[in-house]
């Protein structure tokens, strides 16, 4: 079974910088697409980054250029290093284990789901 566990989150200041990291177990991050998302309150999930099995990413056009999604493929873990951070990425960040090794726009193909980390960012 695919299990992934999210840590990493916490409250920072407007500006600060949080890594989150996103350790799997029955999966390998580098030969699918793995992905973060995240969920405010009263909105709904919204994709932040993804990553293929070829290393290519994409991002959320509120995040590009502040937040960067990455793997080490030894720790079989994904990481999403998040800086100049804003009250507005305030939300519940959860990382999820994608079906193929191309990443798609359906958040269906997203199989597998972590219990996610809370970022609180505050003015």
């Amino acid at each position: 079974a695919v299990n992934l566990v999210e840590s990493g989150g916490g409250s920072v200041q407007a500006g600060g910088s949080l890594r989150l990291s996103c350790t799997a177990s029955g999966y390998t991050v580098s030969t699918r697409c793995m992905g973060w998302f995240r969920q405010a309150s009263g909105k709904e999930r919204e994709r932040v980054a993804t990553v293929d099995a070829h290393d290519g990413t994409n991002y959320a056009r509120s995040v590009k250029g502040r937040f960067t999604i990455s793997r080490d493929i030894i720790e079989n873990t994904l990481y999403l290093q998040m800086n100049s951070l804003v009250p507005e990425d305030t939300a519940m960040y959860y990382c999820a284990a994608g079906e193929y090794y191309y990443c798609t726009l359906y958040v269906e193909d997203f199989t597998s789901w972590g219990q996610g980390t809370q970022v609180t960012v505050s003015s």
